[in-house]
C-alpha cells in the first residue's frame, strides 16, 4: 500500500459511523408523566424593572410600533399567566380576543402601556389581580406574572382591500 492508499483508508475509516451502544436499561418501572402537566417558568423570568403609580410592575421584553388599546377597545393576545412565588403556569392561550376593560385591572393597564406588535412582561400585585379572592388554580392573595403578546389589529372583513 502506498502513502495515498494509506491516506484515504484514514480518512475512509474516520468518516465511518461508529456503532451505536444501546441507552442503558432503568431499573422498576417506566416514569409516566403526572397530568396535568405542570410547567413552570424561572425566577429570572418573574421579575419586571419598571413600576407604574399604581405597583403594577413591567419589563419591555420586544417593543412594538403599532396603536395603544384604549377604553373598551377590543384586543387579541397571545399570552402566559403563572405564579409570581412559584412560577407555576396556570394559563396560557393564543390568538385571545376580550375588550380591553374586560380583564383584572392589573392586565387592563398593562395592555394600555402596550404599542400593538410589542412584548411585555407584567408583575401584577394582588390587589390589582383577585385580591383575597381564589380563582380557580389562583390561590387568594396571588401576586401573578404574565408575557403578554399584544397582536396589531385586524381590520373588519367589510373594510379588507382584496
Amino acid at each position: 500500500m502506498n502513502l495515498r492508499s494509506l491516506a484515504l483508508l484514514g480518512l475512509v475509516l474516520a468518516a465511518a459511523p461508529l456503532a451505536a451502544k444501546p441507552a442503558p436499561r432503568r431499573a422498576g418501572p417506566p416514569q409516566i408523566i403526572p397530568l396535568p402537566l405542570k410547567q413552570v417558568i424561572a425566577a429570572h423570568q418573574r421579575l419586571c424593572t419598571a413600576r407604574t403609580a399604581t405597583g403594577l410592575g413591567y419589563q419591555v421584553l420586544r417593543a412594538g410600533s403599532g396603536a395603544r388599546p384604549v377604553g373598551d377597545a377590543a384586543v387579541t393576545v397571545n399570552y402566559i399567566g403563572y405564579l409570581t412565588a412559584t412560577g407555576e403556569v396556570f394559563d396560557q392561550a393564543t390568538a385571545s380576543e376580550f375588550p380591553l376593560n374586560g380583564v383584572i385591572p392589573g392586565f387592563s393597564e398593562g395592555l394600555a402601556l402596550m404599542p400593538a406588535g410589542s412584548i411585555y412582561r407584567l408583575c401584577i400585585p394582588a390587589r390589582l389581580a383577585y385580591a383575597d379572592r381564589s380563582v380557580g388554580p389562583i390561590p387568594a392573595n396571588s401576586d401573578l406574572v404574565f408575557q403578554v403578546e399584544l397582536l396589531p389589529p385586524v381590520p373588519p372583513v367589510s373594510t379588507r382591500k382584496p
